[in-house]
């Protein structure tokens, strides 16, 4: 095989290795096959258009061409003319799936499953990927480049992959691009055995001779495995890559509007920065015929899974909104319920494509693509749907049970229980033995899930505190629990993770709380109405509400001594006037509406952005473990540049004291003659006189002028300091170089002064240097090793004769 032949399979394996860190992002992973597929073609029309040949820009651009018309083929077939050729109708689909992709990526939680926008971001960043890598490394011949574009992909998929991108990924992409390289460094090696055939390097065969020329390769591989190691190693001590697909809210659909799953957001970090507003606005107003509005909370999502580092919504099926919602799961008809109903307007300027709505929800009437999720009996937009300017009318369950059925409610399903009673293998030892010291005495599930909230509201001396530490993980929880202070988040994970590991079935609900009654008979919810709690199943009452945040909310009435009783008055729906619209809305200057940063559209709080649940500040060696992890990937395919800057110093240093020295540096100068002519294309032939080097020199770079006669003074220089009777050694070397340089700046294209630059070909001095040392050490090694087994022999040999005698 041709070594562009390698170079090629190379690349193809370097890429799709590589992209291999994508596979945990989405499921199933067929896409890997189609990627794959169009890879390859891509990569064949390369070695067939540089058969041809064709110049470097026309085989990438038909390599560009070639995979347009197989994504064409793949995706947008319908649109396209005659099924391949991309006209305005397949643009038009290729820009459609793409928006559809990125609104799946911002929507999904990972694994997100394998839309067809998400599939063609994908497959299309595989082979934008594997077209840059295959230009550098085999079109340019320069494989070592080609590693920064494997990098990024690779980056990427780390970065999205909320801890997916194992070991196993990172040594699957490093041994794809250590075969790249071995494969240019073998087609190289070849080279120069070619070129340097009949003048062997010092200790060592020619490379024509066989043993030696293989030298470098075992070197490179020695490094190769020794980078490796040193790869894996480092990341252990560096911060851990977090969150799903850009972490956003939303949800996703299946074709057709069928099926499809959703995820939720993560409250922490909007629901601080909310509360936090100097100045509260309005994002929904609404009218109910409820009696009493204090337990009308007004729920976006449920968060069931605890996953160590924080709580967040499990992916779920999602389908369309029924004419009426199934009853709730585990309310049985013993517990009382009444029906309300309640007319929604949200502001113009809150947009969330969560549906704000009083638990449990019956009925939704509502314009528009919305979906629902019947886990947790959500309502979610679909196709950028959200609720800006929402009016709607929900009618929901007014769920009343009593403390005594409460207490006498059977256990969970088996299912449900092994569910949501999950708490992750690091929940810290004091955060149960806290719960079971707080529930001390209780009888059941139902007492001890009000001994929790008691002692959380009222008798633990807890504070609420918008300005305390932000953290959701356990270690968070534990400090929590020590320090005793925090906000809606920390009461609310806290006690659904204690509850769990009392065996009680508990997830955390984020919305807003009933907000604020107005003199037209409206309720008015504000942003810093946002507001956090748990949830508690009961089998027979459903999952129920309890209420642990001191000074915020209403205690729920079936946790106390009396429950009230009352009965619904009659419906009335809001007028469509100013007073039953949102009277307050976000301000002109401020950047982001605080709707939007509530609800984590808007990025992190940066008042909490820098600390986690792990807590402790910054630690000054990960720090500077990411400092130098950076500057070596930066700095790494600047080396050769950087070796070659400094040898050239090197040689144009001072001259010395003596005329040894000032011999020496002619020579030094020579020899980077000799180098930069070999950066600029013009291979050393070792066997010329210095002479007939210099016209050599000459004539390849195409010098003309001061530059050409600069080469022929140094060689005349060489051959006075190498042959005269007594040597003279010439002065101004160094400007002499500089107008060598200077005449193959000017004769050579852009292209090789490039490569010169950053990639000099007489950079392989450090591979031949790393090769004779090691040799040198294992010789002596050796040498060393026979030496003491002589001794050894000789000693025994005398040990026995001993014996003998």
């Amino acid at each position: 095989m041709s070594g562009r032949g390698r170079l090629t399979l190379g690349s193809f394996a370097a890429t799709l290795l590589a992209a291999g860190a994508l596979l945990p992002l989405v499921k199933p992973a067929t896409w890997i096959f189609t990627a794959a597929i169009l890879l390859a073609v891509q990569s064949g029309i390369g070695v067939l258009t540089r058969r041809v040949p064709l110049a470097r820009p026309l085989t990438v651009a038909a390599q560009a061409l070639a995979s347009l018309l197989a994504l064409t083929l793949v995706f947008a077939r319908e649109q396209a003319l005659l099924g391949l050729l991309p006209g305005p109708q397949a643009l038009g689909r290729f820009a459609a799936l793409f928006r559809a992709g990125a609104d799946d990526v911002s929507t999904y939680a990972i694994p997100a499953p394998d839309t067809e926008g998400i599939r063609l971001m994908l497959v299309g960043g595989v082979l934008v990927i594997g077209l840059l890598v295959d230009t550098i490394a085999v079109t340019f011949r320069s494989a070592a480049p080609a590693g920064l574009p494997l990098l990024a992909l690779y980056s990427v998929a780390a970065g999205l992959s909320d801890g997916g991108a194992s070991w196993l990924w990172f040594v699957l992409a490093a041994t794809g691009y250590l075969l790249l390289l071995l494969a240019e460094s073998r087609d190289r090696l070849s080279q120069w055995g070619r070129v340097f055939g009949g003048a062997p390097r010092p200790g060592g065969t020619a490379a024509a001779g066989g043993g030696q020329a293989l030298a470098p390769v075992r070197t490179g591989r020695r490094i190769g495995v020794v980078a490796m190691g040193i790869a894996l190693v480092v990341p252990a001590a560096l911060p851990a890559l977090s969150g799903g697909l850009f972490g956003g809210p939303g949800e996703g659909a299946g074709e057709g509007g069928r099926g499809g799953t959703i995820s939720a957001v993560n409250p922490l970090v909007s629901l601080q920065d909310n509360l936090r507003q100097p100045e509260d606005r309005e994002v929904l107003r609404y009218r109910t015929n409820a009696t009493d509005t204090s337990g009308m909370y007004l729920r976006l999502v449920a968060l069931d899974q605890f996953d160590g580092t924080s709580w967040k919504s499990s992916v779920r099926p999602i389908e369309d909104v029924p004419e009426r919602l199934p009853r709730p799961d585990g309310l049985g008809e013993q517990v009382r319920t009444t029906e309300v109903t309640g007319n929604f307007v949200a502001s113009s300027t809150y947009e969330q494509k969560w549906l704000p709505m009083p638990y449990p929800a019956a009925r939704v009437e509502i314009e528009g693509r919305w979906r629902y999720e019947p886990a947790g009996r959500m309502i979610v937009g679909d196709d950028k749907q959200n609720t800006r300017g929402a009016r709607y009318t929900v009618t929901s369950l007014d769920v009343r049970p009593t403390a005594a059925q409460l207490a006498a409610a059977p256990p969970a399903p088996p299912k449900l229980l092994a569910e949501y009673t999950r708490v992750p293998d690091s929940l810290p030892l004091d955060v149960k033995s806290t719960a079971l010291q707080v529930t001390k005495g209780a009888r059941n599930d139902y007492e001890r899930a009000v001994k929790l909230q008691d002692w959380f509201a009222t008798d633990g001396g807890f504070r609420y505190d918008v300005e305390v530490e932000s953290g959701t993980g356990v270690q968070a929880i534990s400090r929590f629990l020590e320090r005793r202070e925090g906000f809606c988040v920390h009461f609310s994970f806290s006690m659904a993770a204690m509850a769990r590991s009392l065996g009680i079935p508990a997830r955390v609900a984020v919305g807003f709380m009933p907000g604020i009654s107005q003199s037209d008979g409206t309720m008015s919810v504000g942003i810093r109405d946002a507001h956090a709690w748990p949830e508690l199943y009961f089998e027979g009452a459903g999952w129920v509400r309890f209420e642990p945040t001191p000074t915020r909310g209403s205690t729920p009435e079936y946790t106390r001594q009396q429950s009230p009783t009352g009965t619904p008055t009659e419906s009335a729906r809001p007028e469509s006037s100013a007073s039953a619209m949102p009277s307050a809305a976000p301000s002109t200057s401020e950047s982001c509406p605080p709707e939007l940063r509530r609800l984590g559209e808007c990025g992190a709080d940066p008042a909490a952005g820098g600390a986690s649940s792990e807590g402790g500040g910054v630690n000054p060696l990960k720090v500077l473990l990411i400092c130098l992890a950076v500057a070596v990937v930066l700095l790494l395919p600047l080396s050769p540049l950087l070796w070659r800057t400094r040898v050239r110093a090197r040689r144009l240093g001072s001259s010395g004291r003596t005329a040894e020295d000032a011999v020496a540096r002619t020579l030094a100068a020579w020899r980077e003659i000799g180098d930069t002519a070999w950066d600029h294309g013009v291979a050393p032939d070792e066997s010329r006189t210095p002479r007939k080097t210099a016209a050599r020199i000459v004539r390849l770079g195409s010098l003309e002028g001061e530059p050409a006669n600069a080469v022929h003074r140094v060689a005349r220089a060489v051959e006075q300091v190498l042959y005269a009777p007594q040597p003279r050694p010439a002065t101004g070397l160094a400007e002499e170089v500089a107008l060598v340089r200077s005449g193959f700046a000017t004769a050579a294209s852009r292209g090789t002064r490039l490569r010169a630059l950053l990639a000099p070909r007489s950079a392989v001095r450090v591979v031949w240097a790393t090769s004779e040392r090691w040799s040198a050490v294992t010789r002596a090694w050796g040498l060393r090793r026979d030496a003491l087994s002589k001794r050894a022999t000789s000693a025994f040999d005398r040990l026995s004769r001993d014996r003998a005698a």
